[in-house]
Formats: C-alpha cells, sequence, structure tokens
C-alpha cells in the first residue's frame, strides 16, 4: 500500500525558504503538487527515477526537487517564496507519462500547508 506523508510546511514571511519533504517515496515517478484557496489543484515539479525533472514557470529557478533513495524520501527546496506560493502542497505518486498534469497521479500524500506572507 502506498503511503506518502508530507512534513515541513508553515508560515514564512515572502522572500523566504522551505524545505518539504515526502517519506515513503521510492517509487520511480514523484511529483509535487499544490492546490491554493480557490484554486483548481496544479503541478508544481516532478522528478523521474533516471533524475529528469520537470518544473511548472511559476516555480522554475525557485523551487528544487530532489529525491534521497537511501531515504525513500522526496524533497521540495522552495526559495524566494511568494504570496502567490501560498497552498496546500502534495506529495504524489505518478504513473509514467504525464508530467505535470494531475491525472497522472495515482496516490496522494495528505499535504502539508505553505502559508507565504507579506
Amino acid at each position: 500500500q502506498v503511503q506518502l506523508q508530507e512534513s515541513g510546511g508553515g508560515s514564512v514571511q515572502a522572500g523566504g525558504s522551505l524545505r518539504l519533504s515526502c517519506a515513503a517515496a521510492g517509487y520511480s515517478y514523484m511529483g509535487w503538487f499544490r492546490q491554493a484557496p480557490g484554486k483548481e489543484r496544479e503541478g508544481v515539479a516532478t522528478i523521474e527515477s533516471a533524475g529528469s525533472r520537470t518544473y511548472a514557470y511559476s516555480v522554475k529557478d525557485r523551487f528544487t526537487i530532489s529525491r534521497d533513495n537511501a531515504k525513500n524520501t522526496l524533497y521540495l527546496q522552495m526559495i524566494n517564496l511568494n504570496l502567490e506560493d501560498t497552498a496546500m502542497y502534495y506529495c504524489a505518486r505518478r504513473r509514467s507519462t504525464g508530467g505535470l498534469c494531475v491525472s497522472s497521479v495515482d496516490y496522494w500524500g495528505q499535504g502539508t500547508q505553505v502559508t507565504v506572507s507579506s
């Protein structure tokens, strides 16, 4: 059974940084997604076992997705956070195709809240 558990969310001022972690994430195709209040869930970053990464345009050059295979842990390092990054962030296992598409996900974590204030 797939059980993904996120941690590391919190409140931060604009311009600050956070690192999210996702335990039990030792699958080939993984990703981070987020959902802001009143908005649809969207893909943020994905990673594959071979190491290739994909980022949403809005977070490119600010967010970095990585994984520690020995620890079965997925990470999302976020820097220079802005108000638009406020959302619930979800770790997800993806099917082999689909990239940042929400429909590519077959398992979701519970989510961790990130709140950015001015």
